[in-house]
């Protein structure tokens, strides 16, 4: 079975085995806050296509990423739950070298998953394992390594306001004999505003990445604006936004545009 297939299937039987769902007398307003959480109870499928330009040694090269990022809870006991987080990318880039062409194809896959209390009061938290899994169709496209590691998130949600942390760090533990090792840590600090009568928000954020074996940061600043709106019966949050480049290696991009799209299932 190729890998594509078995990827998209594990997704697909995820979905009907959780207990949960955004109910369905919640207002958009509380569906659009419970999307601004990372590991609310509620079923959402991000996807998320970000355009990389000017990146590559000369700066000529471009990407195209569509992350498929489904969030999944599941009943885990009466007092704990789990949720699952999914980053599957699936890219195509050019010229990131001068001899390099163009590459297409799947990327490697982050799996997360976050045991959080079924009441923890006004801090949300959860915390659990992330892995690294190889699943690049093109070297250039991925790590060719397994990897293992550590993940957390904790945040407060007071009236509009959601801001808080996401963060995990993964080392290679396999993999390709040729390839350089993994050692990184990601941190996601972010803030967000609601406007509950037009279900609107604004989000502020960064995923930056060090490099513990490069001793490399790499900080990409981004902004963005979110609507929720109803597509027949379902809710459906539409984003737009861009990054600027802090710091990063001499290849990171100039600068990146992004735009969402997710889906939110209800009972």
């Amino acid at each position: 079975m190729k890998k594509i297939d078995f990827l998209l299937l594990f997704v697909l039987a995820l979905i009907p085995c959780s207990a949960y769902a955004a109910p369905e007398e919640d207002s958009q307003a509380e569906i659009a806050k419970k999307l601004q959480n990372p590991i609310a109870k509620m079923i959402s499928i991000p996807f998320q296509f970000n355009y990389d330009a000017e990146l590559g040694q000369s700066h000529n090269g471009s990407r195209l990423t569509l992350n498929i990022q489904p969030v999944i809870p599941f009943s885990f006991n009466q007092d704990w739950d789990i949720v699952s987080r999914t980053i599957l990318p699936v890219m195509s880039q050019s010229n990131l070298t001068p001899t390099s062409g163009t590459q297409a194809g799947l990327g490697d896959t982050t799996q997360s998953f976050f045991f959080a209390p079924v009441n923890s009061g006004r801090l949300l938290w959860g915390a659990g394992p992330v892995f690294l899994i190889p699943t690049a169709t093109n070297r250039l496209l991925g790590t060719g390594k397994w990897g293992i590691g550590p993940t957390f998130c904790v945040l407060d949600q007071n009236g509009p306001t959601t801001y808080g942390l996401l963060a995990n760090h993964l080392w290679s533990v396999a993999g390709e004999s040729g390839r350089a090792d993994v050692s990184a840590t990601f941190l996601q600090p972010f803030y967000s505003y609601l406007f509950k009568k037009t279900y609107t928000t604004i989000t502020l954020m960064t995923e930056s990445t060090y490099d513990w074996l490069g001793r490399q940061w790499t900080i990409p600043l981004e902004a963005s604006v979110s609507q929720m709106l109803k597509v027949g019966k379902m809710p459906v949050s539409f984003t737009l936004g861009g990054k600027y480049w802090l710091d990063g290696p001499s290849t990171a991009p100039k600068w990146t545009a992004k735009f969402a799209v997710t889906l939110i299932l209800l009972k």
